[in-house]
């Protein structure tokens, strides 16, 4: 059974915060937090196609498209409460990507093309880079980096059963791309975050929540949305990309940067979706204009997770 808001031990400040961010729509947000997510796959068009796909997993499941990705689709057993997709040899073949339809936004948004060298700043565990491969048609480079050995285990499988053919693995903090004088046409950075966009996924995320997190948090999203541009080449696009809804590892960080590069052009995002507005001033901090360009997305919005994208480009 799916716990009330009033069944949890949601913290004080938690409720207060979010409160003052969302006002009438709090009730919404919470009820939506707390209640299951749908499941979505991806079709890998490395190995196979939509259609082939539709007719392989037609007699028994029901594929309902998701609006902002052609190869995107929500899924529900006709008869059964099923949800081992991981169990499926389609998903064992690399056909599939179980992934969820809000994090397919950052990759299309990215828009990488074949030929382009893009750096996948924080890949693991490979769902965006495998996603922006195929955009690529393994073609070009995708550099796949993470900071942690044990999460770089989980990318190498991922993008190997995938099958991605022109991805570089690196194992490093991301900072550390400023000394090896790389430059880069389209940079992601899916940047760590506190997970509120993902309660409904996790209900430990309300309880690890804390302002202290937040604020470590944001220093290292700062560094590593910095880092980003410093590497990016002239003309060239980044995404910075959460799933928090966090103003201060959000909206904050993009202004920021948008403050301190006057050659950080952030772009509109047209999307065939819903979103809501972007946070504009937060506890007396006035944000860079810019950040009206920003996408933000709470969960009851299109029924998936939060999450928060940003595009900007270099001139």
């Amino acid at each position: 059974m799916i716990p009330k808001a009033d069944e949890l031990p949601v913290k004080e400040e938690f409720k207060q915060r979010y409160e003052s961010l969302l006002g009438k729509e709090y009730e919404s947000f919470m009820t939506c937090s707390l209640s299951f997510l749908r499941r979505s796959i991806r079709v890998n068009i490395l190995k196979t196609t939509v259609s082939d796909l539709k007719k392989r997993l037609g007699k028994d499941w029901k594929l309902t498209p998701i609006p902002w990705c052609k190869e995107g689709f929500w899924i529900k057993h006709k008869r059964e409460k099923r949800r081992d997709i991981g169990n499926w040899i389609e998903h064992s073949l690399g056909y599939i990507y179980v992934q969820e339809a809000a994090s397919m936004i950052p990759p299309l948004v990215l828009d990488p093309k074949p030929g382009d060298l893009v750096l996948d700043m924080c890949a693991s565990p490979g769902s965006k880079s495998t996603q922006m491969a195929a955009m690529m048609k393994n073609k070009g480079i995708l550099m796949c980096n993470d900071y942690k050995g044990d999460r770089i285990k989980a990318l190498g499988i991922n993008l190997q059963r995938s099958g991605v053919t022109n991805q570089m693995i690196t194992l490093m903090d991301g900072q550390k791309f400023l000394k090896k004088r790389l430059t880069f046409d389209r940079i992601l950075v899916d940047a760590p975050c506190s997970g509120t966009g993902t309660i409904r996924k996790s209900l430990k995320t309300l309880e690890m929540w804390n302002p202290n997190m937040i604020k470590r948090l944001k220093g290292t999203q700062k560094q590593l949305i910095e880092t980003a541009f410093n590497i990016l080449k002239k003309g060239g696009m980044l995404v910075y990309s959460t799933c928090t809804l966090e103003p201060e590892e959000d909206e904050a960080v993009v202004s920021y940067l948008l403050d301190k590069y006057p050659n950080a052009k952030i772009q509109p995002i047209k999307l065939d979706i819903k979103k809501s507005k972007p946070i504009t001033n937060f506890k007396g901090e006035k944000y860079n204009k810019g950040v009206k360009n920003c996408l933000r997305i709470w969960p009851q919005d299109n029924d998936t997770e939060g999450f928060f994208v940003a595009k900007i480009k270099k001139d």
